[in-house]
């Protein structure tokens, strides 16, 4: 089965990508890409070397970067998914089976009613009210409500009738408070609609900033590696450092 255009919701894209040079952007959206073309199916670090067309150390560490990232690491370290893209393949997959499933028993529904002028009509099922209490609760209990209450309540229905709205609402303010930057923050139909609530926490703000040298590093440190986001540093005294690019974090090194 051939699927859909891959779905790229902007505003989560921007809002998880604002930290990374446009070189990086174009590395993940080329890894979108393949992995949505391969429906999920798991792929090395190498190859997504060749998919990024790395040609030096340099490239191949920004690329290892973008999986640390963004990409879940399978029972072979070396080998990779994406967390999103595999949760929309598996919903069109069962989407279109069940779809199929229906027009089956449609046709066979047909058939029947042909062989036999005195079949009793197919009862039509009445339809059962929708209570939008449970998106009341859930919007009243939101610190930030961006965007149209309308399509919200449309998607709240869509996605989200079975779960409590109040925890909902909770886990919506939890992502909502890491963002520093408020314009970054998704619309609510937007979060509803990435299906925002089946994540893992979100990277707090330090990870949307621009990547600076971690604080208290002695000037005359000198960086002898790299790996993922820690930097090995000898301090003048000649002590060996682990710090992190982002978080408050070292460890030395005996």
């Amino acid at each position: 089965m051939k699927l859909p255009s891959l779905p790229l919701f902007t505003d989560t894209f921007s809002a998880e990508t604002v930290h990374l040079t446009n070189e990086q952007v174009g590395m993940y959206i080329r890894l979108l890409c393949f992995a949505w073309t391969k429906k999920g199916k798991p792929f090395t670090s190498q190859s997504a070397h060749i998919i990024c067309q790395c040609k030096n150390v340099d490239c191949e560490l920004a690329v290892n970067q973008i999986l640390d990232e963004f990409f879940i690491r399978g029972e072979n370290r070396n080998v990779w998914t994406h967390k999103r893209i595999t949760t929309e393949i598996n919903y069109l997959l069962d989407y279109y089976s069940k779809k199929s499933q229906s027009g089956k028993r449609g046709v066979q529904a047909k058939r029947n009613f042909a062989s036999s002028e005195t079949q009793a009509p197919i009862p039509i099922p009445i339809p059962i009210p929708t209570n939008n209490n449970g998106f009341l609760e859930f919007w009243k209990n939101l610190t930030i409500k961006r965007g149209s209450k309308k399509n919200a309540e449309k998607s709240y229905k869509k996605e989200c009738s079975d779960f409590n709205p109040t925890e909902l609402a909770k886990l919506f303010n939890k992502q909502s408070a890491k963002i520093q930057d408020k314009q970054f923050v998704p619309h609510v139909v937007t979060w509803i609609n990435g299906r925002r609530f089946e994540d893992e926490d979100l990277p707090t703000q330090s990870l949307i900033e621009k990547i600076i040298l971690p604080k208290n590093v002695p000037l005359g440190s000198v960086n002898i590696g790299t790996e993922g986001y820690w930097k090995t540093w000898i301090f003048p005294n000649g002590e060996k450092w682990n710090i992190h690019t982002f978080k408050d974090e070292r460890k030395r090194i005996d």
